[in-house]
């Protein structure tokens, strides 16, 4: 029995690894994910936002021992359990309402769960490239990207969860286009 080997898959354009800029924007295309430790640095900003509310029910709980009509642990296990989802899911579900897509002369970024913004950035209107990280974000080393534009109203545009990495190539792959259009 004879097996020939398969020609390995083409990179796919989803890869934040892969992102080159002179892929077109197709507007109904698929959007790159971010990073993964996005996901993972969400839940621990969201489980060091919950750990006080959580603390303060026992506070509560322990205040309204003999007093209160409801039985012990009550109180502490509601919250505890919407901790568990505001910890778990919500994060989850932030991480899959962002993408962006890339092209050689703009920036499509995409998020929201209840409210969705849908942002274009023409590179002819940026102005400045901040690649930003915060203790938590170097620790998963991810970073954001943020295109300063021309202009007063969401003249910011946050591109959260991008591999440090990829955050410093994209920023300098949109500098020497801007610096390509200038002359």
């Amino acid at each position: 029995m004879e097996t020939t080997a398969q020609p390995a898959p083409p990179a796919s354009p989803i890869d934040p690894q892969a992102v080159q800029l002179g892929n077109l924007v197709d507007d109904d295309g698929e959007f790159t994910k971010l990073h993964p430790n996005y996901k993972t640095a969400l839940r621990v900003r969201a489980a060091l936002t919950a750990l006080p509310v959580i603390f303060g029910a026992m506070m509560l709980e322990g205040s309204l021992r003999g007093q209160s009509p409801l039985p012990f642990g009550v109180i502490i296990g509601l919250v505890v359990f919407l901790a568990v989802l505001f910890i778990v899911r919500l994060p989850s579900r932030r991480y899959h309402a962002r993408g962006y897509q890339i092209s050689s002369d703009r920036l499509r970024v995409v998020r929201g769960i209840l409210w969705r913004s849908d942002t274009v950035v023409p590179f002819g209107r940026v102005q400045h490239i901040d690649v930003d990280q915060g203790p938590l974000e170097r620790f998963f080393d991810i970073a954001t990207l943020t295109l300063h534009t021309a202009g007063n109203h969401n003249a910011s545009v946050n591109l959260p969860g991008l591999g440090h990495a990829l955050a410093t190539e994209m920023r300098e792959e949109i500098r020497a286009h801007i610096k390509r259009e200038s002359m």
